[in-house]
């Protein structure tokens, strides 16, 4: 019988994270989910089990290098290996503007969305390059193209992913690591609540819906190892 490849998954007991915890394990993978809130990955991982899937739970504040790293050794110690990781964590704040912005809030916008991605990447290289693993790093449409509502924070941090994805692909193809910079544009989630204007159902009904993300890491973790997909753009049409 062929091993389950392993997919570690921060961020995922909500939104994006969660719906791609739901497809991975639908195509075989064993999902191990983290993030802050124990109770909603739970659900999660409910769910996936109910519907005939494998998944694991390792609560986690993927700002704490510490931790992650513990975090990283009971995967091991659970599962033998990792084979994939997907991090699609991520803050904002409706306070975003340099006029109305404070700086506590942005460090922590910054830790969330850049260094807690480092900090989990730099943990898992080593299993990484030991099986030859894919790295999907959930940005943003704001990431790749200037959004000027997004925020100077979420901003600068989203930017920056695209660097991180650039030097994994160029220093780590030897050991057959793989990384795609994702950029989603706009997502119907709760991450939409961070918004200073909440927008309605109406407008997220043309949205993007998390389903489709999960659609689109799946093709990534789904394509062979001598393919990359570097950076991977989706939009509704509704996008402006």
């Amino acid at each position: 019988m062929t091993e389950r490849r392993v997919l570690w998954i921060t961020g995922g007991g909500s939104g994006m994270g969660a719906a791609t915890a739901r497809s991975a394990a639908a195509d075989g993978w064993t999902v191990v989910l983290s993030g802050r809130r124990a109770d909603r990955l739970d659900e999660v991982a409910a769910a996936v089990r109910s519907a005939g899937g494998s998944a694991d739970v390792l609560p986690l504040d993927a700002g704490d290098p510490d931790a992650v790293a513990a975090a990283h050794d009971t995967l091991l110690e659970r599962h033998g290996r990792l084979d994939g990781l997907v991090l699609a964590a991520g803050l904002n704040a409706p306070q975003r503007r340099w006029d109305d912005q404070s700086l506590p809030t942005f460090r922590a916008i910054v830790d969330t969305n850049l260094t807690a991605v480092v900090t989990v990447v730099d943990a898992a290289l080593p299993s990484l390059r030991a099986s030859g693993g894919v790295v999907v790093v959930v940005s943003s449409y704001a990431g790749w193209s200037f959004q000027p509502g997004a925020g100077v924070a979420y901003s600068a941090s989203k930017t920056a992913l695209g660097s991180v994805v650039r030097t994994l692909n160029q220093q780590e193809a030897p050991h057959g690591v793989r990384a795609t910079h994702l950029c989603p544009g706009d997502v119907a989630t709760d991450f939409l609540d961070q918004r200073p204007s909440v927008p309605d159902e109406a407008a997220r009904a043309v949205m993007l819906q998390p389903e489709d993300i999960a659609r689109t890491v799946s093709f990534v973790l789904g394509s062979p190892s001598y393919m990359r997909v570097d950076e991977l753009v989706v939009s509704p049409v509704s996008q402006r």
